[in-house]
């Protein structure tokens, strides 16, 4: 899920083959969280051809904004471009609905996050198990119910005091835990405000490289 801008060098360090992914999904349209496509398509044009399709999903002008990102950053780009746009396949995901992909199934819900564009949290459910990502959100109490029963969900926390409406906190978190029917709870998009704090934190917060096994 998501291809912030560290995507491809991430992966590479992990071992993970660009060429071997199915599908990619997007949250929303933030440059923190789609603006590493543009360097896996360089990735597929030079160095790791896509062998099958690659499905790429979020909410609506995804591609589009993909393309125009891609032509901004790599204007009259060389190379069989048109390639690899044939093997990518965007999907726009629309919230309280269902998407089947192979073995994957997708399940969409509107978070409030940004105004004019659509932001998603999604749940993910593979092989009898389901991981919950929230996507970047101020707090909704539909949350609680759409990540009911998941294995892992990746909740986002970027501050610690916030006097935002469109980010979490912890201490929301840690005082909404209980409310949460979760078998796992990981924290991401960990601001500094909490990183700060880590040391003294109770709940789970992701680090870079990490593996949870689901």
């Amino acid at each position: 899920m998501e291809a912030g801008p560290t995507v491809l060098c991430s992966m590479k360090r992990m071992s993970v083959a660009p060429a071997d992914i199915d599908l990619i999904l997007i949250s929303h349209l933030h440059g923190d969280h789609f603006g590493g496509l543009p360097f896996l398509v360089l990735e597929y044009l030079w160095e790791s051809p896509l062998r099958k399709p690659l499905k790429i999903a979020g909410p609506a002008h995804l591609e589009e904004r993909t393309w125009r990102l891609f032509n901004t950053m790599f204007p009259f780009s060389s190379g069989d471009v048109e390639r690899v746009r044939r093997n990518l396949e965007f999907v726009e995901l629309e919230p309280a609905h269902k998407a089947r992909f192979g073995k994957v199934e997708v399940e969409s819900l509107r978070v409030p996050h940004m105004k004019r564009d659509l932001c998603l949290a999604f749940k993910v459910t593979i092989g009898g198990k389901t991981i919950a990502f929230s996507g970047d959100t101020g707090w909704v109490d539909d949350l609680v119910s759409f990540t009911a029963g998941a294995d892992l969900f990746l909740c986002e926390c970027t501050y610690f005091e916030n006097p935002l409406g469109f980010h979490l906190s912890y201490p929301l978190l840690e005082a909404k835990r209980g409310d949460f029917y979760v078998k796992r709870m990981i924290l991401t998009h960990i601001g500094r405000e909490v990183l700060e704090r880590s040391s003294q934190l109770k709940m789970e917060l992701a680090a870079d490289g990490m593996k949870v096994e689901v």
